[in-house]
């Protein structure tokens, strides 16, 4: 087993074995690793993904959004400015995206994370109209 899953996720790599590849498209996985045979059917990285690189992306980006409407230079080389920064944050948010994507997945699978199964509604009042026992 693979020491690193975060390593092999930014890798773009199977994280049981650290060497096969994850992907045979863009975002799309690999049904199998094609090293040591994992299936990779077995998580689900859904929006998580998305959301993180968003976030980053945001937390990133955005202080440019609030600087370049204040300085002081003619208003075309504001709009390329914009322009630049838009095109950067793309590109970034491509860029991370499979490596965030092969991260989650790979944590998953490492930790056997599932969705999760309720067997009771607890001490916290009665069930919903459609819960099953």
């Amino acid at each position: 087993m693979y020491k690193h899953p975060i390593k092999a996720g930014l890798r773009k790599k199977c994280g049981q074995c650290g060497e096969g590849d994850l992907y045979r498209a863009f975002l799309k996985f690999k049904p199998t690793c094609d090293h040591c045979g994992q299936d990779f059917a077995v998580a689900d990285t859904a929006d998580g993904p998305a959301f993180f690189v968003g976030f980053l992306i945001m937390i990133v980006f955005a202080p440019f959004y609030f600087i370049v409407p204040a300085i002081d230079v003619s208003i075309f080389v504001k709009i390329v400015l914009m322009v630049l920064i838009l095109g950067a944050m793309f590109a970034t948010a491509l860029w991370l995206l499979p490596r965030f994507k092969g991260v989650l997945l790979n944590l998953q699978i490492r930790n056997r994370a599932e969705e999760a199964h309720f067997s009771t509604t607890g001490k916290h009042g009665t069930p919903p109209k459609n819960w099953r026992h």
